[in-house]
């Protein structure tokens, strides 16, 4: 006969096996295009060769040196700073009113403030491109900024929102009964406390601007044009094996950008 307790035991193991085996799975196939489009950067062709006969870097230096490669890098930076500035003003209190306030209809303020994340994104981009034809700024970098800060708004307030539940709020009334103001109380206080959780927010927020394609493809014009948008453009109209370049570029920049968030949030597992 067989032991049930050990039959109880064997299955969480079975089906825990089998779910890091399925994850495993995922990762090894989303990671599989970057395995091939490095190799293919390296290349000396004008042409896609994997794997490359030789090795060069002459598709970067195309990149750095064609003013309309580069001029789209500065834009999407440009942007990307600006509306992590932006958003970052705005999502910190509006996280702090949503987390420490109470009052009606509080639920239903939280799911409109998260709805840019529901909302298709193209969706969201047909809308966006409506109001702002309309308004006559279509194709400014104005647009682009106010488009992608409300993409970004709701990320920074989720990880602002858990950075301040892991926070005692008795100490914000321990400083209001000594005497400090709000505002005080806020730049002191909450803050100093808050601070990494904001830079996680801030960091993902750059990142999702920099790397975003549905909604500027929608607002962008020929002057303000981002580097996802040339570089869509460039893959419908010339298959240029510098966007092999590029792509690892980013992808560089993206793993930099994660192993900046985790190291910044170490200290909040600390505390």
């Amino acid at each position: 006969m067989s032991d049930p307790a050990a039959d109880q035991a064997v299955a969480p193991s079975l089906l825990t096996r089998t779910g890091g085996l399925v994850a495993w799975t995922g990762y090894l196939f989303l990671l599989l295009p970057s395995l091939i489009v490095i190799p293919v950067s390296f290349s000396g062709s004008q042409e896609f060769q994997f794997p490359p006969r030789e090795f060069s870097l002459s598709l970067y230096r195309e990149f750095f040196s064609e003013q309309a490669w580069w001029g789209a890098t500065i834009q999407s930076f440009k942007v990307a700073v600006m509306t992590t500035v932006l958003a970052t003003v705005i999502a910190v209190p509006a996280a702090y009113g949503l987390v420490r306030a109470e009052f009606p209809g509080k639920r239903a303020l939280n799911v409109l403030v998260l709805s840019p994340i529901l909302v298709p994104v193209i969706v969201l981009g047909l809308g966006l491109y409506l109001n702002f034809a309309w308004l006559g700024i279509v194709g400014s970098t104005a647009s682009l900024v106010v488009a992608h800060t409300v993409l970004v708004v709701p990320f920074i307030i989720v990880a602002v929102s858990s950075g301040l539940r892991q926070i005692d709020p008795a100490l914000e009334t321990v400083a209001l009964l000594m005497g400090a103001g709000r505002a005080r109380v806020m730049r002191s206080v909450v803050l100093p406390q808050i601070r990494p959780a904001i830079a996680v927010g801030a960091l993902f927020a750059f990142l999702i601007s920099f790397d975003e394609v549905v909604v500027a493809y929608f607002l962008a014009g020929p002057t303000t044009m981002t580097l996802p948008v040339k570089m869509y453009s460039a893959i419908r109209w010339e298959i240029s094996p510098v966007l092999a370049a590029i792509s690892t570029l980013l992808t560089l920049a993206s793993l930099l950008v994660c192993v900046a968030m985790l190291l910044l949030q170490k200290p909040e597992q600390k505390r």
